[in-house]
């Protein structure tokens, strides 16, 4: 890409009465140069089946492009009309929880093939009528893709296919599965039970990776019919999700992102996260990171809030923060979901950047000073590299593993623990990257984290003993290396093969119950000195005890593990601890992997993050996440602030306003 992009989604077809004219005047006013429309609005562009009407896509592509301002047209695949559940019911997803009901979006089967047949025909009619517009510079196919926990018979036919494409007999998974418990054993393919109601946490988190499957393959089927229509110069894009808990948490547990992502030019994300007091940037930096690791490469970011629901309509400055953070970790392009705010149905209170009046407000005039900077200094802020040293290790089957067997209390999942961790990472101001099981890339990197690798294979593991062999340092929380890539426990010592990098073993495991580190090791005091929810009881072999657990019985047993293992170091966290404590143990790592710098000495509220611009200087966002003023000694080399076109020399001191930030081009 050769510029910044910031834009909106936009839906003339949900306006009550004609305002495109004074849409796109407002739009260019605040800098908009790209609008992203199409992908809600099947039953606009084919009323009845075979029946279509591209009236209003025409209208707003042939404005846009006379007001210089380009468009991504989305496939408007993820809301069926009613005429095609009316013909064919069948289109619904069969879930565990029954048949599907028409009404709200994303409720078919991706693998059924009318509903196939009919999504095939209205993209290649779309792509027919805008492959050549000059305003269309890509396309986004579906939205927010994911398999909708189809599990209907078809689905199952298609899973049993999969099993013997993957296992070859049925001995092999009875044996892997361990589906002699319960009887469970299948003695023909054709006996191959739905696996709807399986209590085989094995077989159900297979089940869950080939779903996982069918969201990478109907995007590359996506995928391949639209790039038999775009021109050279367009892309194709998805704006994945995350796990949602009202906002963008942690890795999505129904699309493996690396997967999926391999069909598409360049990744696009959604990213929506808390606000007002509660605004930290972490959400925006982790899913900023999952994307630009997806394909080592600048991202978009297709929807991100602007108002949305009352308590997540901006501070004034905080649209301007949100937006450059978004840059800091790599994005090319902000777009917000959406410009206006519409009148009915399920989304009214889920307000744009313009509110239901259509008037200029106070978010809107501080966007239109985000548009000009945008447009300014795109030549020194497009196409951000990153050079990270760190990286953590984030996995679907782990994160499918514990939903099966979920940790005491069912309070805490996977990501959580992936977000104790990256979160801390994150106040120390330590870029990061994100790894996969197959990654084949660990050697890039100094340090790697892992939460909660619970399923892994023998060979995974195999190559994080090697990663730490050859130097490399790892921080593992509990739960990890327990089981295969089955979920098969192994039978050996815990934590299996890893034993041998992390120089400890153990056999039992308990729920802590008013349970603290003895003597306070990390020194962050009584009321932070505290695990919870999982305790593993710890025998060091060749390990460093870093803390014991404080307790009349389980004092004996280690809590925390240092191990040096040929030339690299394996830290094992066995327990939950407290954020405080995980602070701690994940800056000591730092420390010794040698990426303890200059930005370490400043932290949260004060974020730093950095990357090479397209001239090779490097440049530094400084971005304060709290509503006071702060004060900061500015550590690196001569260069220029560049919102304000003023220098700054090493050594200086800087103010940042209550949610403010800086940007500095080294010289």
């Amino acid at each position: 890409m050769q510029k910044l992009y910031y834009g909106v989604a936009y839906y003339d077809e949900y306006m009550p009465y004609d305002r495109l004219d004074r849409d796109i005047q407002m739009m260019k006013d605040a800098g908009i140069n790209v609008v992203r429309i199409g992908e809600s609005t099947w039953s606009t562009h084919e009323p009845q089946s075979g029946v279509f009407d591209f009236t209003s896509l025409d209208r707003v592509l042939e404005a846009m492009h006379a007001a210089g301002i380009q468009v991504i047209v989305g496939t408007p695949t993820y809301a069926v009309p009613t005429w095609m559940v009316k013909e064919h019911p069948d289109v619904l997803a069969v879930t565990p929880q029954g048949e599907g009901r028409y009404g709200a979006r994303q409720i078919m089967d991706i693998t059924n093939p009318k509903y196939l047949f009919y999504a095939e025909r209205i993209i290649r009619k779309m792509m027919e009528r805008v492959k050549d517009h000059p305003a269309v510079i890509g396309y986004q196919t579906d939205n927010e893709t994911k398999h909708y926990h189809t599990a209907g018979p078809n689905v199952q036919v298609q899973f049993v296919k999969y099993m013997r494409e993957k296992f070859k007999t049925v001995e092999k998974v009875n044996e892997e599965f361990g589906l002699a418990y319960w009887s469970n054993r299948i003695n023909s393919w054709e006996d191959f039970p739905s696996v709807v109601a399986t209590i085989n946490g094995s077989l159900g988190a297979e089940f869950a990776r080939f779903q996982r499957k069918l969201v990478t393959d109907f995007l590359a089927w996506q995928v391949a019919i639209v790039n038999e229509y775009k021109r050279p110069d367009q892309f194709v894009t998805q704006n994945f999700d995350f796990e949602w808990r009202g906002y963008s948490y942690g890795v999505q547990p129904d699309v493996d992102h690396f997967e999926a992502s391999k069909a598409f030019d360049i990744t696009g994300v959604d990213i929506y996260h808390p606000s007002q007091d509660d605004l930290t940037g972490i959400e925006i930096s982790f899913g900023g990171d999952v994307a630009r690791s997806t394909k080592h490469s600048s991202y978009l970011v297709l929807e991100t809030e602007a108002q949305a629901f009352a308590h997540w309509v901006p501070y004034p400055g905080q649209l301007r923060l949100q937006a450059f953070s978004h840059l800091a970790s790599g994005a090319n392009m902000v777009a917000y979901w959406h410009w206006h705010s519409i009148h009915n149905s399920f989304e009214t209170y889920w307000k744009g950047l313009l509110s239901h009046d259509f008037e200029p407000n106070p978010v809107y005039n501080e966007a239109k000073t985000i548009g000009r900077d945008f447009a300014r200094l795109s030549p020194k802020l497009v196409n951000l590299q990153k050079k990270n040293q760190a990286a953590m290790l984030v996995s679907n089957e782990a994160l499918t593993a514990l939903e099966w067997f979920k940790l005491p209390g069912q309070e805490k999942n996977y990501n959580d623990v992936v977000r104790l961790m990256y979160d801390q990472l994150y106040k120390m101001n330590i870029g990061c990257d994100m790894v996969h099981p197959s990654s084949a890339n660990l050697n890039d990197y100094k340090l790697l984290i892992v939460p909660a690798l619970y399923a892994a294979s023998d060979e995974l593991l195999e190559r994080l003993n090697d990663f730490v062999r050859q130097g490399g340092h790892i921080v593992y929380s509990f739960k990890s290396g327990f089981t295969n890539e089955h979920i098969k426990v192994r039978t050996t010592h815990q934590p299996g093969i890893i034993n041998e990098a992390c120089g400890i073993y153990y056999s039992m495991f308990v729920e802590p119950n008013n349970v603290s580190l003895k003597g306070d090791p990390f020194g962050v005091g009584e009321e932070h000195n505290a695990v919870e929810t999982w305790m593993e009881l710890i025998t060091p072999t060749t390990a460093e005890v870093l803390a014991y657990y404080d307790h009349p019985h389980w004092g004996v047993y280690a809590a925390i593990t240092r191990n040096t293992y040929g030339d690299g170091v394996a830290t094992y966290i066995g327990c939950l601890p407290s954020s405080a404590i995980m602070r701690q143990v994940l800056e000591q790592a730092v420390k010794e992997a040698g990426l303890w710098g200059k930005d370490q000495e400043i932290a949260f509220p004060l974020i730093t993050k950095s990357g090479w611009n397209e001239a090779g200087k490097l440049v530094h966002y400084y971005m304060n996440y709290s509503d006071e003023e702060q004060v900061m000694t500015y550590p690196h080399p001569n260069g220029e602030e560049l919102l304000a076109g003023r220098s700054v020399a090493s050594g200086q001191q800087l103010t940042l306003e209550r949610w403010g930030v800086l940007i500095i081009e080294e010289k």
